[in-house]
């Protein structure tokens, strides 16, 4: 897209910031490709994208998000370690030193939009002195069309400055870092952290505020549909297959990670993938290794020598590698990033306890009880200090980015289901044969087994078993699949350690539900585990 010049009253001085250098508006792929290179912000990679490193920050930094408590909002908010209350002085303190920054470079502006329905799309403003991260909000955001920008009106400002460090007594912050949301006015301040991701989160999590609102769902999934319509939806948090099973060549994908779910349908809140590549398949995953080749993509903390050749095992930066590409280079995405409403809900969870099986079908009370539970692994180097597989559990799959209270969301999610009859499966993408260290991942090729014919309907008519821990209904038998994973008591070698363990997630699902008993249907606490 051509460099386009905005009316005057959209200039930054609406925003308080009077730029002394220069101020790219909406800059071109190229020009801040240029740039980064120049600056020697990035590398040029064989095939074309361009890789940069994100320094002691190469995943998010959930502690160091806060929410402004101001009297537009707080009464909505989940307040809490999800959302940690900023006060409005220590916000406006921020500000001024983010912006005292910004005002002495260069700059660059991207205007784009969040949500792919023009019904519930908000324009996103995004200023920023790094020509990258630019680019990465010019890639996972929705682009204006020229006529668009023209009209454009900022519903959202990011305004984004990884050098500045926060002092934590004066501002009120635990560190030097901080993402930090002011819900009315609906701006946010990064700084401290160059990862990529806050800047696409902070917009998630402005979305999840502002959607439920407008009576939409806003969800942490990837989607795709087939030729006849059917869609299906996969929650999911990082790392649990969002982004891989959703790359389906069989299926159009929506999006990879961010949907809203509203009257008319389906629809991305985004406009590009965030997809982790470590040791990523050419084999396994071809549609996302191929991005890892192209112009345009962003790599985060991608290993690649002086000859520009990428090394995407190599994890010696971290285990949360990342490929920021827009969602065309996905030869099968649809172009409206839009489609009905689902007949299939997926629940990714990356069981590292070895327990859960492949695949299950709920009843609706125990998707909503799922669903608020969000039973999964933080993976190695998707936060600050992981580096194996941690058992946790992060409400409606998302928890770091639910400015409101779960309960608005499984509410929402419980409506929908009642509406439009959706089937929902639980699919364990984690560990099989024991728990991680004894056991081994999941083979995928055995998950697309199963969700195919999960949203093929060739599971409607299989026999299937109700598991005595879970309550699930599982499968017996499904054609291409060996029976044996279908059971993962027999697949480990000491079927007493499984009950044992099984018994100990069952009361870790349990306890953890305590939280949200007082607002939850008694049929939906009681369909979770049996201990």
């Amino acid at each position: 897209m051509t460099t386009t010049p905005l009316r005057d009253s959209a200039d930054l001085q609406a925003h308080g910031i009077a730029a002394a250098g220069a101020v790219h508006w909406n800059p071109s792929t190229s020009l801040l490709y240029t740039h980064a290179l120049l600056r020697g912000d990035g590398q040029l990679a064989e095939g074309g994208p361009l890789v940069v490193d994100t320094g002691l920050h190469t995943g998010r930094s959930p502690r160091d998000k806060f929410v402004v408590r101001e009297p537009g909002s707080e009464d909505r908010i989940w307040w809490g370690p999800v959302n940690q209350a900023l006060a409005e002085d220590s916000f406006e303190g921020l500000r001024a030193k983010v912006v005292a920054y910004l005002e002495q470079r260069d700059l660059y502006v991207v205007n784009a939009f969040a949500g792919a329905d023009p019904a519930h799309r908000v324009g996103v403003r995004v200023v920023t002195a790094s020509p990258w991260h630019a680019l990465f909000a010019k890639t996972l955001f929705i682009e204006p069309t020229e006529d668009e920008l023209r009209d454009f009106t900022p519903g959202a400002l990011v305004l984004h400055a990884p050098s500045v460090a926060a002092d934590p007594a004066e501002d009120g912050t635990r560190t030097g870092t901080f993402v930090v949301l002011h819900p009315t006015r609906t701006e946010v301040l990064i700084g401290g952290t160059f990862y990529g991701g806050e800047i696409k989160k902070s917009i998630f999590t402005v979305m999840n505020d502002k959607l439920p609102l407008e009576g939409v769902l806003p969800m942490h999934c990837s989607a795709n549909v087939d030729d006849d319509g059917n869609v299906a939806i996969f929650f999911g948090l990082s790392g649990t297959g969002k982004t891989t099973l959703s790359a389906d060549p069989e299926r159009h994908l929506i999006g990879d990670d961010e949907h809203g779910w509203g009257d008319s349908g389906v629809f991305n809140i985004e406009g590009g993938c965030y997809a982790k590549v470590i040791r990523l398949s050419e084999d396994a995953e071809p549609e996302i290794y191929k991005t890892t080749r192209t112009f345009g993509t962003i790599l985060e903390n991608v290993t690649v020598d002086e000859s520009g050749v990428l090394d995407l095992d190599d994890d010696s930066k971290t285990e949360n590698t990342r490929a920021a590409y827009k969602l065309e280079q996905i030869a099968n995405a649809l172009p409206d990033k839009r489609a009905g409403h689902p007949s299939s809900v997926i629940f990714l969870t990356a069981d590292a306890f070895g327990i859960l099986p492949p695949i299950a079908r709920l009843t609706r009370d125990q998707a909503l009880f799922y669903f608020l539970s969000g039973f999964t692994s933080k993976l190695a180097g998707t936060e600050i200090g992981v580096t194996e597989p941690q058992p946790t559990f992060s409400t409606c799959f998302g928890a770091p980015f639910l400015p409101q209270p779960p309960a608005v969301y499984a509410r929402m999610l419980g409506e929908k289901l009642d509406r439009h009859g959706a089937t929902v499966w639980l699919v364990n993408t984690g560990w099989t044969g024991g728990p991680f260290g004894e056991g081994e991942r999941m083979p995928i090729a055995e998950t697309r087994a199963l969700l195919g014919a999960a949203l093929a309907g060739e599971l409607d008519d299989v026999r299937f078993r109700t598991d005595d821990v879970f309550g699930v209904e599982v499968p017996v038998e499904v054609p291409g699949v060996v029976s044996q994973l279908l059971d993962p008591r027999s697949t480990w070698r000491d079927p007493k350690a499984y009950d044992i363990k099984a018994q100990e997630l069952a009361w870790m699902f349990r306890e953890n539900f305590e939280k949200f008993a007082a607002d939850a249907d008694e049929t939906v606490a009681a369909a979770g585990p049996r201990v």
